[in-house]
C-alpha cells in the first residue's frame, strides 16, 4: 500500500526528546485511494495505516467520517452498518488501550430506535467517554433514516485537554463550533467525507483552538489556533499525518499588549515565544519551558486575551449606549 506517513517534527515523542506539559501530537487519516469489498477489510486497511502511526506515540488518533462502511463496494441497509459498529468499536477501544492513545471513531450509532452519524471517543484505557451526534445532517442522509443530534455539542474532558467534535457538513453552520468554544473546547476534531479546504483554517482562527481534520478524500490536515496549517496529508503522503501542537499558548490582539512584550522577551528569553501577526495585529504568546504558563504570564504583565478583551469591550461599549 506504499508509504503513508508524514511527521511535522524530526523528533519522536518519548524517544528522542521530552515533551512539552501540553504539547499533544495528533494524528489523522485520509482515505484517499483506500477501497475494500466490506467493512472488515476497510478497518483491516485502517489499522495496517495505524500500525505505521503508532511509532510516533500519538496522543489521540482521529479516523474519517463513518469509515468502515465508506469507499466499499458491499451495498449495506443501513440497519447492517449500525449491527457492525459493535464489532468496530470494541477493535478500537482494544486498539486505544494497547497505544495507550485517545481515539476518535466515527460510525453509526443507534439508541432507541434512532440512528445517528456518531463519533464515539475512547480513552487511553479503551474506555467510551461519550460520543457526539452529527447535528447538520444532510437531506439525503435524513431520507435515508439519520436522526439529527442534539444542538448542544458534547465536551470532553482528557488528559490532552478538552476536546470536541464537529463532522461533515457542520462546517456549514457555526452553532455547534461556537458552542464547543463556549464550553472551553482547545482542539475540535472534524471527521468528513471531504476536505473542507479554507473553511478549515477559517474555523481555527474564528475560534481560536485547533482543528484537526479526517477525510474521506483528498487532504487531511492539523491547523493551529492561528488558522495555519501544522501539518497535513496530500500526494506523496496521502493517508496519515501525525504532528504536534503546543497547547500552552494564548491569542492577543497586539495592541495594547505589544508595550510589555520587551519587558517578556529580558526576562523570559529563549523560554517564552511571541508571534506577532503585523498586518492583522495578533499575537500569540507560546510558553517553551515545562516550567512557565501563559496564564501566569498573562496575569504577571496584565494581559487580557483576544477573547476576554472583545467581551470586556462589548460590555464597556453596551455600559456607554446606556450612558452610564
Amino acid at each position: 500500500m506504499g508509504s503513508y506517513g508524514y511527521v511535522h517534527s524530526m523528533s519522536v515523542p518519548g524517544k528522542y526528546m521530552d515533551k512539552l506539559p501540553r504539547e499533544v501530537w495528533i494524528a489523522c487519516i485520509s482515505q484517499m485511494g483506500l477501497q475494500a469489498k466490506t467493512p472488515e477489510l476497510m478497518v483491516e486497511m485502517i489499522i495496517r495505516i495505524l500500525n505505521d502511526v503508532v511509532v510516533y506515540q500519538p496522543d489521540v488518533i482521529c479516523l474519517p467520517e463513518v469509515f468502515p462502511t465508506s469507499n466499499i463496494e458491499q451495498n449495506l441497509s443501513l440497519a447492517e452498518k449500525v449491527e457492525k459498529s459493535g464489532v468496530i468499536l470494541e477493535l478500537f477501544s482494544n486498539f486505544a488501550k494497547q497505544h495507550q492513545c485517545h481515539i476518535i471513531c466515527p460510525l453509526y450509532t443507534s439508541e432507541n430506535g434512532k440512528v445517528y452519524n456518531a463519533g464515539v471517543v475512547f480513552d487511553r484505557e479503551g474506555k467510551n467517554i461519550g460520543e457526539y451526534r452529527k447535528i447538520h445532517l444532510t437531506e439525503g442522509e435524513i431520507e435515508n433514516g439519520l436522526t439529527p443530534g442534539p444542538l448542544q455539542p458534547p465536551v470532553f474532558h482528557t488528559d490532552l485537554g478538552i476536546i470536541g467534535i464537529q463532522i461533515c457538513f457542520d462546517i456549514e453552520w457555526d452553532d455547534g463550533w461556537t458552542k464547543l468554544r463556549d464550553q472551553g473546547a482547545e482542539i475540535v476534531f472534524w471527521p468528513s467525507a471531504f476536505a473542507g479546504g479554507q473553511a478549515v483554517n477559517y474555523k481555527a482562527i474564528q475560534h481560536k483552538y485547533v482543528v484537526a481534520s479526517s477525510t474521506r478524500k483528498n487532504t487531511a490536515k492539523l491547523c493551529d489556533i492561528t488558522g495555519e496549517v501544522i501539518s497535513q496529508t496530500g500526494i506523496w503522503d496521502r493517508n496519515y499525518f501525525c504532528a504536534s501542537v503546543n497547547l500552552e499558548k494564548a491569542f492577543l490582539h497586539t495592541w495594547p499588549y505589544v508595550s510589555r512584550f520587551d519587558e517578556i522577551r529580558e526576562k523570559y528569553g529563549r523560554k517564552v515565544r511571541i508571534t506577532t501577526f503585523h498586518e492583522e495585529e495578533w499575537s500569540i504568546i507560546e510558553s517553551l519551558s515545562p516550567d512557565i504558563k501563559v496564564s501566569d504570564i498573562l496575569k504577571e504583565y496584565e494581559l487580557k486575551t483576544y477573547e476576554q478583551l472583545m467581551q470586556d469591550s462589548e460590555v464597556a461599549q453596551i455600559k456607554a449606549r446606556n450612558g452610564h
